[in-house]
């Protein structure tokens, strides 16, 4: 382990499975040219129900990268985290065996409504044959925990170990907590989210949400900071990163694509978006002290763009109320408006995407708007050139909680 110095957390690998690409290539492709993926959901067994549009993750087949022994007993959520993970790891040049400690080595994930699919399929047979023809694996693959068990089992991570079970924003909270393992010993920690809330069941426990969109219309079911907003769209899928000690990390010759560099959360209670307005600019303000950044080195934001009017009204303000008068000067994205709202793996998603916008000096479009009714410049259209060294993500959950996460520029270099 590094013990010289402070101990900053920096991004070196992201691994993505998402509705509009199963690859971090493919995805930030799609992103930077705001391609909409957006459609009638196609799952079977939910043509009856009044969710209508969705951003599903279609192509995917997880035998083809995961185990035989792991896909028996795991759901599709956590399918695409262990496949995220598989790309992230790839990316860092990372693995356990290679890096001779495995127990300097952990896992953190989000998650939302854990594994509906698989336990519906359960739940079937037991009602429909009887107990004798319920599988064993039904007592774990449910479980909001299950992702960080499967990742950390396949990959030999013996380190701290964690799940975040906070609301959509538990996302970013699960970036924070392992940039907090990093700084108190971890070299390394295998982060993010991944959810797949679209199978019957799934989707029956999310119509209880008076802010899902019931529009029929793709190109228009889900608009975020415009007279005709309506609600928003669930997706699945979502984004792992690696996050490394950086001293330990450029030792061994991995780039640095970007660092972890604040990050507050606060709440405000469930669907009480008036208050979001006070607990997302509080969230803000802590998240750039942390960072030791001021206002106007922000250079671009990641809205959580809910898409239900009061919700756009009080994250527009908070941006003003935290940033000031430079909040005029900030480029805003909302590239999410293209694949739909992941929940947990929401944030995580446009986390690398900021990494990447970053990268590329690019700030991505946010598809299907065009109109804004917010005093916030959002970027729609076409991607902005710009020069971006440091980024604000921003979350919100339906249940009430507000995070702010601050990423700052690496130099891709290893040293």
């Amino acid at each position: 382990m590094s013990s010289q110095g402070p101990r900053r957390a920096v991004v070196t690998g992201i691994g993505v499975v998402a509705p509009n690409g199963t690859s971090t290539e493919a995805f930030w492709k799609a992103t930077q040219e705001g391609v909409s993926v957006l459609d009638r959901v196609s799952r079977e067994g939910c043509g009856h129900l009044p969710l209508q549009v969705a951003g599903e993750v279609r192509g995917f087949d997880p035998g083809a990268v995961i185990e035989e022994r792991y896909l028996v007993q795991t759901d599709r959520f956590t399918h695409f985290a262990m496949a995220a993970a598989g790309l992230a790891l790839e990316d860092a040049r990372l693995d356990a065996q290679s890096h001779g400690s495995p127990f300097a080595l952990g896992v953190v994930t989000a998650a939302g409504s854990g594994g509906g699919e698989f336990g519906q399929r359960e739940l079937q047979r037991l009602w429909g044959q009887g107990s004798r023809y319920v599988g064993p694996y039904q007592s774990i693959a449910w479980f909001y925990a299950a992702s960080t068990g499967q990742i950390s089992i396949r990959g030999g991570f013996k380190g701290p170990c964690g799940v975040v079970a906070s609301d959509e924003a538990g996302g970013l909270d699960a970036l924070a907590h392992a940039a907090r393992n990093i700084r108190r010993g971890t070299d390394a920690v295998v982060v993010g989210a991944a959810e797949a809330p679209l199978a019957p069941y799934s989707i029956v426990c999310q119509l209880g949400y008076p802010d899902l969109s019931a529009s029929g219309d793709p190109a228009r079911a889900y608009l975020p900071f415009t007279s005709e907003a309506c609600g928003f769209v669930p997706a699945e899928g979502g984004a792992m990163l690696v996050v490394e000690e950086e001293s330990a990390a450029r030792a061994r010759g991995a780039a640095v694509r970007a660092v972890v560099a604040g990050h507050a959360a606060t709440f405000t209670g469930a669907s009480d978006w008036e208050k979001s307005r006070d607990g997302l600019a509080q969230a803000i303000r802590q998240a750039l002290e942390e960072a030791q950044c001021a206002p106007e080195e922000v250079d671009v934001v990641f809205a959580d763009a809910l898409g239900v009017p009061e919700a756009d009204r009080a994250e527009a303000l908070a941006i003003a109320d935290a940033l000031g008068a430079w909040a005029g000067n900030v480029p805003v994205s909302a590239p999410k408006t293209g694949t739909g709202r992941a929940y947990c793996g929401a944030p995580v998603l446009d986390a690398s995407a900021a990494v990447l916008a970053m990268e590329h000096g690019l700030v991505p479009p946010t598809p299907n708007v065009i109109d804004i009714c917010h005093d916030i410049d959002l970027v729609t259209t076409r991607a902005r050139p710009a020069e971006l060294r440091t980024a604000l993500v921003l979350s919100r959950g339906l249940m009430g909680s507000n995070a702010a996460l601050v990423l700052r520029a690496g130099d891709g270099n290893p040293s």
